[in-house]
C-alpha cells in the first residue's frame, strides 16, 4: 500500500513539472516501441555497464613507466658503438682487471680505430713513419683487421695502390702470414667478382695483385693463370681487365717469365683479328702492343721511393688460383682471450726485435748518463773557473729559419723594390749578408727559366752597401769553382743573374779575374758558363761596346787568363772558342799577338833556311803539322811574306 502511494506520488510530481511518465512496467513500454529502438536502448545499457565497471577510483595512480636497463655501448652489437678516444682511455684506466672481458674489449676497439686511422694516412712521404707507428700496435692480435682495413682503402682509392702494396710488402717481410691473408683475400676478391660480373671489384683485385707480384709477395704463376681465365672466353670487360693487369705487372713478367708473356700477348693478337669485340676494346689492345714496344716506360715495376725490401728478406707466396682458402673472416670479430696479457708480452718482445729498440734504448740510456757526467763536470769547472759557456748552435737552426723568412719574403712581392724593401726591415746581423745573397742566388736558380726580378734585387742590394756588392764578388768566384754541381737550367741562370750585375755596373769587371780560359783549366760546364755569361753581356751592351770594355787599359790585369796571351796554345783556343760561340769581334788583339809573335819567330830564323827551297818547304810543313786549321791562314800568310823564293812556296802550297 506504501509502496503504491509513493509510485503515485512521484507520477504526479512528473506530470507537474511537464516531464514524461515513465512506466513501471518496462516490458508493456518494449512492446509499443520498434525493434530498432529496443536495440538501441540495449546497446546503450551495456556501454553504461562496462563503463561503470571499468572506471578506476579516484585515488588510483597511473602505472609507473619503466625505466630502461643501462646496457654497454661495445656489447650492443659488433662494432659497438663510437666512444671518442678520451673517454676510450679513460674506461680503460678504470678497468684494474686486464684479463676480464670490460678491458679486452676496449683494447680491441683502440685496436681497431689505430689501424683504421694510420692505414688512412699512408702515402708515399710518410710510409716509413707509418710503419713504425703500426707495429706499435699488436697487428698479430689485429691481423683480421689490418687485413680489412688494407683493403677497404685500396677499394676507395685505386689510384695508391703502389702505396698499398708496399706497405703489405714491408708487413710482409715481418709477419708472412699476414701477407698470406690479404693475397687469398684477394684472390677469393677476384674469384667473387669474375663469377657476379663485377667489373669494378676485379679491377682492384686484379691491380693490387699485380703490384703484390712487383713487390714479390706474389708468384708469377698467380697473374698468368688469371689472364688465361680472363682471355680464354674473351668478352670486352675480360679483356680491359686482362690489359689493365699486364699494364700493371708486365714489365715484371717480361723479366721473370718472358715465354709467359709471349703467350699471352699472342692470345691478345688473336682477340684481335678473329673475335668480334667492340671497337673500344680493340683499340686498348693495339695500345697495348705499342706499351710493350716502348719496353713498359711509363709503368715501372716499383715507383721510386717503394722500393724499400731487400728481395733476401722478402716471402714470395705460391697461391693457386683455383684452391680453396679461408679468409678467416672471425679475426675480424672481438673474442675474448684467456691468455691476453702474455700475448701483448709476446708482441712486444718481437715488436723489440724488429724495431731494435733494446740496442735503442741501451744506447739512449748510455747517451744520458754520458750527457749527465759532462753536464756535472761543466758544472764544476764553471763553479771553480767562474766562467761563462758559450753554446755554439751547429744545426744551424737559426739559419734555415733566417733563409725560409727570406724566400717568403720573396714569393710574396710584387715587384723588387717591395722585396727590397721588405728584406732592408728585416733585422739580422752583418754576418749574414752572405747568406742573403746566396738566397737570391739559390732562388733564381731554382726558376725554370731567368727571372730579371732577381738581377734587379741583387743589382739593388750591390748599390745599397758595399759589403753586399763584397758578398756577390765571393759568390761568384765560389759559383764559378763549383759549377759543376749546377745542373744546365740552374748554370743558365746563374750565368744571366752575373751578367745582369756586370752590365748594371752593380758588380765590378775585376771578378773576371778567376776565369783562366784554356783547355786544362775549364770543364764543359765552365765553358757552358763563361759562353752564356758573355752572349748575355754581348746582347745587353753590343759586341763594340763588350770589345771596348775588354779592351780597356785599367781591366787589362784581370783580363789575362780570360784572354791570354802568355802561350800560343791558350791564344788559340781562346781564339776558337769566342768564334765558336759567335764573339769572334772579341778576338782582334788575341789574333794580332799572335800574328806578331810569329812574323818575329820567322825574322829570327837563319837566313840558310830562307835561301834553301827545302829548308823553307819543311819549315811549313811542319808548321801545318803543328797547327789547327784555325790558323793555318795565319801561318801560311807569315811564310809567304818572309820566304825569298815565292816561285818554290806557291808551288808548294798549289
Amino acid at each position: 500500500m506504501k509502496m503504491s502511494m509513493a509510485h503515485m506520488k512521484q507520477n504526479s510530481g512528473q506530470e507537474r513539472r511537464g516531464l514524461p511518465q515513465r512506466s513501471s512496467f518496462p516490458e508493456k513500454e518494449d512492446q509499443g516501441r520498434s525493434p530498432l529502438d529496443r536495440d538501441y536502448r540495449e546497446k546503450c545499457r551495456r556501454y553504461t555497464e562496462i563503463a561503470a565497471t571499468q572506471r578506476s577510483p579516484a585515488h588510483e595512480e597511473p602505472p609507473t613507466k619503466r625505466k630502461k636497463e643501462d646496457v654497454d655501448p661495445l656489447l650492443i652489437h659488433t662494432g659497438g658503438a663510437y666512444i671518442p678516444p678520451a673517454k676510450l682511455r679513460m674506461m680503460q684506466e678504470q678497468v684494474t682487471d686486464k684479463n676480464s672481458l670490460a678491458y679486452q674489449r676496449l683494447s680491441w676497439e683502440a685496436l681497431k680505430k689505430s689501424i683504421n686511422g694510420l692505414i688512412n694516412k699512408v702515402n708515399r712521404s710518410n710510409i716509413g713513419i707509418i710503419i713504425q707507428d703500426l707495429l706499435q700496435e699488436n697487428i698479430v692480435r689485429g691481423r683480421g683487421l689490418l687485413s680489412r682495413s688494407i683493403l677497404q682503402a685500396q677499394n676507395a682509392s685505386p689510384v695508391f695502390t703502389h702505396v698499398y702494396a708496399a706497405l703489405v710488402a714491408i708487413i710482409n717481410s715481418k709477419f708472412p702470414n699476414i701477407g698470406e691473408l690479404i693475397l687469398k683475400r684477394l684472390i677469393l676478391n677476384f674469384r667473387k667478382g669474375y663469377r657476379r660480373n663485377d667489373k669494378q671489384l676485379c679491377l682492384n683485385a686484379t691491380k693490387f695483385i699485380a703490384h703484390l707480384m712487383n713487390q714479390e709477395v706474389a708468384h708469377e704463376v698467380l697473374c698468368l693463370e688469371m689472364l688465361t681465365l680472363l682471355l680464354e672466353r674473351p668478352t670486352d670487360d675480360s679483356v680491359e681487365i686482362a690489359i689493365g693487369l699486364l699494364k700493371e705487372c708486365g714489365l715484371k713478367l717480361t723479366e721473370v717469365s718472358p715465354r709467359g708473356i709471349h703467350a699471352v700477348f699472342e692470345r691478345l693478337r688473336n682477340i684481335l683479328h678473329g673475335s668480334e669485340i667492340d671497337k673500344r676494346v680493340q683499340y686498348m689492345i693495339e695500345v697495348m702492343f705499342a706499351v710493350r714496344k716502348d719496353g713498359f716506360k711509363n709503368h715501372p715495376v716499383i715507383v721510386e721511393g717503394l722500393d724499400l725490401v731487400e728481395e733476401e728478406d722478402q716471402f714470395t707466396h705460391m697461391l693457386p688460383l683455383e684452391d680453396d682458402y679461408d679468409t678467416e673472416d672471425a679475426l675480424q670479430v672481438f673474442k675474448l682471450d684467456p691468455n691476453f696479457m702474455e700475448n701483448e708480452e709476446k708482441y712486444i718482445t718481437i715488436k723489440k726485435e724488429i724495431l731494435n729498440e733494446g740496442d735503442s734504448d741501451s744506447s739512449t740510456d748510455q747517451d744520458a748518463t754520458s750527457s749527465e757526467d759532462e753536464e756535472e763536470e761543466e758544472e764544476q769547472v764553471g763553479d771553480e773557473e767562474g766562467q761563462k759557456v758559450i753554446v755554439l748552435d751547429k744545426t744551424e737552426i737559426n739559419v734555415v729559419s733566417f733563409r725560409r723568412a727570406i724566400y717568403l719574403a720573396i714569393q710574396s712581392s710584387l715587384d723588387f723594390e717591395e722585396c727590397a724593401h721588405k728584406l732592408l726591415k728585416m733585422e739580422f746581423p752583418d754576418s749574414q749578408m752572405k747568406e742573403l745573397c746566396n738566397m737570391i742566388l739559390d732562388c733564381c736558380a731554382q726558376e725554370r727559366t731567368y727571372v730579371k726580378f732577381f738581377g734587379l734585387l741583387a743589382g739593388r742590394f750591390c748599390m745599397l752597401k758595399k759589403e753586399y756588392m763584397a758578398s756577390f764578388e765571393g759568390i761568384f768566384k765560389e759559383q764559378y769553382d763549383t759549377i759543376h754541381r749546377l745542373a744546365t737550367s740552374q748554370l743558365r741562370n746563374v750565368a744571366k743573374l752575373f751578367a745582369h750585375l756586370l752590365y748594371t755596373n752593380s758588380l765590378p769587371w775585376s771578378v773576371l779575374e778567376c776565369i783562366t780560359l784554356s783547355e786544362e783549366t775549364t770543364t764543359s760546364s765552365s765553358r757552358i758558363f763563361i759562353k752564356i755569361l758573355f752572349q748575355e753581356l754581348c746582347e745587353y751592351m753590343g759586341l763594340p761596346q763588350l770589345n771596348a770594355r775588354l779592351k780597356d787599359e785599367t781591366l787589362q790585369p784581370f783580363f789575362e787568363g780570360l784572354l791570354p796571351q802568355d802561350n800560343p796554345r791558350n791564344t788559340r783556343f781562346a781564339i776558337n772558342f769566342f768564334t765558336s760561340i759567335g764573339l769572334g769581334g772579341l778576338t782582334d788583339d788575341l789574333r794580332e799577338h799572335l800574328r806578331g809573335g810569329r812574323v818575329v819567330c820567322a825574322q829570327e830564323r837563319p837566313s840558310s833556311s830562307l835561301r834553301c827551297p827545302e829548308t823553307a818547304v819543311s819549315n811549313i810543313e811542319m808548321i801545318w803539322k803543328n797547327s789547327s786549321n784555325e790558323t793555318l791562314e795565319i801561318s801560311v800568310a807569315e811564310l809567304s811574306s818572309t820566304c825569298k823564293n815565292e816561285a818554290i812556296f806557291m808551288g808548294w802550297w798549289n
